[in-house]
């Protein structure tokens, strides 16, 4: 036990203060390079999941609950969830607000909606070696080492959306174009990041219990590619618009309050269909 704590706090350390050392290497070194294509990005990007890959190497957790395995015959079900909760979620999001008054989708209608799929295939082709290292960093290490330390699973979920979102933090104050991402939001980049605090949890009871139950990174790894794929060109191209302060509420956008509080709900459906799965199968046993 005092192994797996041991190494769910490098793994944590790694991903805490890689991208701030890629941005002290790019500084030293004098770098010119867009700050997405320098060094300090490739470092920040890959710390977490390679100190996870290591670590089961060398370090002694081994890869049993590694989750590199496909499933797809008995997983079915869960590529299925994977592949369609997130438009589910942002249809549902979007209707609640356009009721309101709060969101539009004049972007559509003036842009066409194969303009956007368009953007979106581009966006999901992009974010595909990106997610790779983020899945194999937080589902597919520590979800399932905290999960084998025995923390309970909605501490598990919490501290993982701890990691993930601190992680995501030098991404946005350094690597990240600040015209795109002021692009992109509804609000303040302040109240942006403590937003993202508040919906990276539900947002990882969702990931983590999918990951959990289909015993597989890859679904939580389409997952992840839909949601940026199917969410960022929503605002950043202009295909909607969020108006008034309660913008950041009823975005259909993964960063929205009700997107994420959809996301939580349907991880706590997994969750308890879990814990009921695991408890029938310790009877039958």
């Amino acid at each position: 036990m005092n192994k797996i704590i041991r190494n769910i706090v490098i793994v944590a350390l790694f991903t805490v203060g890689g991208g701030w050392l890629g941005i002290w290497l790019n500084n030293i070194t004098g770098n010119t390079m867009p700050p997405m294509q320098s060094l300090g990005a490739l470092i920040w990007l890959t710390t977490p999941a390679l100190s996870g890959i290591l670590l089961r190497a060398i370090g002694g957790d081994g890869w049993k609950d590694s989750g590199f395995g496909l499933n797809l015959i008995s997983g079915w079900k869960w590529y299925l969830i994977g592949i369609l909760v997130y438009p589910l979620a942002a249809l549902l999001t979007f209707g609640l607000g356009a009721l309101l008054g709060i969101v539009s989708a004049d972007g559509f209608a003036a842009q066409g909606f194969g303009a956007y799929l368009s953007v979106a295939g581009t966006m999901f082709v992009g974010s595909l070696m990106k997610n790779i290292f983020e899945e194999f960093a937080w589902r597919g290490y520590l979800t399932p080492r905290l999960e084998a330390a025995k923390i309970h699973p909605l501490m598990n979920h919490f501290i993982v959306s701890l990691l993930w979102m601190t992680w995501h933090l030098p991404y946005y104050y350094y690597y990240l174009d600040r015209a795109l991402l002021e692009s992109a939001l509804t609000t303040s980049i302040p109240v942006f990041l403590i937003t993202g605090y508040i919906v990276m949890f539900p947002t990882s009871i969702l990931f983590g219990e999918l990951r959990l139950l289909s015993k597989s990174v890859w679904p939580v790894f389409i997952l992840h590619n839909i949601i940026n794929a199917l969410s960022m060109p929503l605002l950043m191209n202009g295909f909607i618009k969020v108006n008034g302060p309660l913008g950041f509420v009823f975005t259909p956008t993964n960063e929205g309050i009700i997107t994420s509080i959809m996301f939580g709900v349907a991880g706590w459906m997994l969750y308890q269909y879990r814990m009921k799965k695991e408890a029938s199968e310790k009877i039958s046993v």
